[in-house]
């Protein structure tokens, strides 16, 4: 079975290349925010996927690994992927869409809440601010039904 890339599956060669990111994360009002630095490895998949590997530091001192797919399924219409990491047990799969002007691609999911006792609903929104440089916010859907905004990370382009 061999599959064409379409347009939206070249939208997602904006992420390939070698980038550095800086993140701020904050878990609640019980806790501080912090800052961690990492480096993110982002390939194509046969024109139809991108992978993107990253390796950072964890609020704890430690390393974290982390591996995000993203590609397109024309026959539904959306993106979709997903994200695992060293530091989690949870497999997040991804289920999204890109804005009308194409900068921004919004992802949502589903994981165990802050508490580790219930599943909440989750989306990261990813947005190319420039060819170098892109945002991505990670947000909670609160009980009060209002979504809350947890981490920034930016990622800025090795040259």
């Amino acid at each position: 079975m061999q599959t064409e890339p379409q347009k939206e599956h070249q939208w997602l060669d904006r992420f390939i290349g070698e980038w550095t990111c800086e993140s701020e994360c904050n878990m609640g009002p019980d806790h501080p925010p912090s800052k961690t630095k990492g480096t993110e490895t982002v390939q194509s998949l046969g024109g139809l996927w991108i992978v993107a590997k990253g390796e950072g530091e964890m609020p704890d001192g430690g390393t974290g690994n982390t591996i995000m797919t993203l590609g397109y399924d024309p026959q539904n219409n959306h993106y979709v992927g997903t994200f695992i990491g060293s530091m989690m047990t949870h497999l997040w799969i991804y289920n999204g869409s890109l804005d009308a002007d194409e900068k921004m691609l919004t992802l949502d999911t589903e994981g165990p809440n802050f508490t580790q006792r219930s599943m909440a609903k989750y989306r990261d929104i990813i947005e190319f601010v420039s060819n170098d440089l892109r945002v991505m916010t990670s947000q909670i859907l609160g009980d009060d039904g209002n979504w809350n905004q947890f981490m920034a990370t930016h990622y800025r382009r090795n040259q």
